[in-house]
C-alpha cells in the first residue's frame, strides 16, 4: 500500500512539474513575443481583407498544430461567420507521398507553394527547431512568389529567422513545451482574427 501511495505522489508531483513549467513557457512568451504575435495578426487580416489566405504546414506534431489552425479558420473558433480560407499542406497524403517518392522529402512543401501561393497570401511554417529542411525550402519558394511568411518556432529560431518576414520564437529547448505554446498562439490567432473580422 505504502510504495502505491509513493507512486502516486510521485505522479502528482511530476504532473504539477510538467504543468508549472508549460505555463512558465506561455508567460515567457508573453513577455517577449506579444508584439510579434499581434503583428501576426495584422498580417492575417490584412491577407484575408485583401482576398488571400493562410497556407500553414510543419512536421509530425507541428503536422498536427497546423491542421488544427486551418481547421479553426475554415470553420469557426467562437464566432459565426464566413468560412476564411486557410490550406494545410500536409493534410493530403496522395501529394506528399508523390512528392516524396519522385523530388524527395525536402520538397514535399515547397512543391506545393509553386502551386498554391501568391503574393496576396501569408504562409505559415512551423518547426520547433527552425531547421526543418522541407519546411526552410517551403519557406524560401513562399517568398520567391511575393507572399508574406511566418515561422513559429522555439529555442534561437534557427535557420527560419532567415527566411521569415516575421518569426515567432518560443523561449524554450523542450520541444514539447514548444508545441503547447505553438498551439495557444494558433488559437490567440484564431480568436483575435476572427473577432476583428467578424465581431460585433
Amino acid at each position: 500500500m505504502a510504495g502505491m501511495a509513493d507512486k502516486s505522489a510521485f505522479r502528482r508531483e511530476e504532473i504539477s512539474r510538467r504543468l508549472e513549467e508549460s505555463a512558465r513557457v506561455k508567460q515567457a512568451l508573453a513577455g517577449s513575443q506579444a508584439g510579434e504575435i499581434e503583428r501576426m495578426v495584422e498580417l492575417v487580416v490584412g491577407t484575408y481583407r485583401s482576398g488571400g489566405k493562410v497556407i500553414i504546414f510543419g512536421n509530425g506534431g507541428s503536422a498536427a498544430d497546423a491542421q488544427h489552425i486551418a481547421g479553426e479558420l475554415v470553420g469557426r473558433f467562437k464566432l459565426e461567420r464566413r468560412a476564411f480560407p486557410a490550406i494545410a499542406l500536409n493534410s493530403n497524403t496522395s501529394i506528399i507521398t508523390a512528392l516524396a517518392n519522385d523530388y524527395g522529402y525536402e520538397t514535399v512543401f515547397s512543391r506545393q507553394i509553386e502551386a498554391l501561393a501568391s503574393e496576396k497570401d501569408v504562409v505559415v511554417g512551423i518547426s520547433t527547431s527552425g531547421n526543418s529542411p522541407n519546411v526552410i525550402n517551403a519557406l524560401k519558394a513562399a517568398r520567391n512568389k511575393g507572399a508574406t511568411t511566418i515561422g513559429l518556432t522555439g529555442g534561437d529560431g534557427g535557420r527560419m529567422v532567415e527566411v521569415c518576414d516575421l518569426c515567432l520564437i518560443v523561449p524554450s529547448q523542450s520541444t514539447p513545451r514548444i508545441q503547447e505554446a505553438h498551439i495557444t498562439i494558433g488559437h490567440i490567432i484564431c480568436e483575435l482574427v476572427e473577432r476583428e473580422l467578424a465581431g460585433s
